[in-house]
């Protein structure tokens, strides 16, 4: 089964804009998730999907230049775009990221994805009744199931592209991922989502003595519990 990684993004976004292309220490967050991606799946399994607008030619013109798949689709039809860049990259079961997910775990990616290769599970979460920071969120989907429900997505559920799967449990073969290492980050502000949390993301990456790769959940909270 040929399982891919879609990172949703916009570069126009309302409270802070440009994000996935700000810097920390010289990389771009985009950069950092990129990498963290890549300790669990290979580079040509991680695709970029923006929107089809000029806003966002800017994310578009990276990926160009540094040989990142880019998919580019509807602005307001998010889940329309996640499976048609899906389909188009020849996934079987895909997962989705966030642009914004800086400090997204590679342990938990990896987890994940093994859980979707044993075919047991058409819906796989660390989401449902939060327990990880956000930022750490990770979702992932049979692109045969997500496919047929589409039709079924009112328009909020197009829009934030899986609430439709936790609202027809009964319907889905799934698995939720839930965090027993440290409890405390439940719900956490680690997603970069206004200048704010940017500033927090560059404190953290100052202490990191070591490829950023390295930086877990677990090095994280100690990190998190000494600022």
């Amino acid at each position: 089964m040929k399982t891919g990684i879609i990172i949703l993004c916009r570069f126009n976004s309302s409270r802070l804009p440009g994000k996935i292309l700000k810097e920390i220490n010289g990389k771009y967050i985009i950069d950092y998730i990129v990498e963290r991606l890549e300790v669990v799946v290979p580079r040509s399994r991680i695709v970029i999907a923006t929107s089809n607008e000029l806003t966002d030619d800017p994310i578009a013109d990276y990926c160009r230049s540094h040989d990142l798949g880019c998919f580019r689709g509807s602005l307001d039809d998010v889940a329309g775009r996640f499976i048609v860049c899906a389909k188009a990259n020849g996934f079987e079961f895909v997962f989705r990221i966030n642009g914004d997910n800086i400090f997204v775990d590679a342990d938990l990616v990896n987890e994940a994805i093994q859980l979707a290769n044993t075919g047991k599970y058409e819906f796989i979460s660390n989401v449902h009744n939060r327990t990880f920071p956000k930022g750490m969120s990770i979702e992932g989907v049979k692109v045969e199931l997500f496919e047929k429900c589409l039709p079924l997505f009112n328009s909020y559920q197009r829009e934030h592209v899986m609430p439709y799967f936790y609202d027809n449990t009964d319907q889905v073969s799934h698995y939720y991922i839930y965090n027993e290492t440290t409890p405390e980050l439940a719900g956490f502000q680690l997603a970069i989502d206004t200048q704010k949390d940017l500033e927090l993301a560059e404190k953290i990456i100052s202490k990191f003595r070591g490829p950023h790769t390295n930086y877990g959940l677990r090095e994280i909270s100690t990190i998190i519990k000494e600022l």
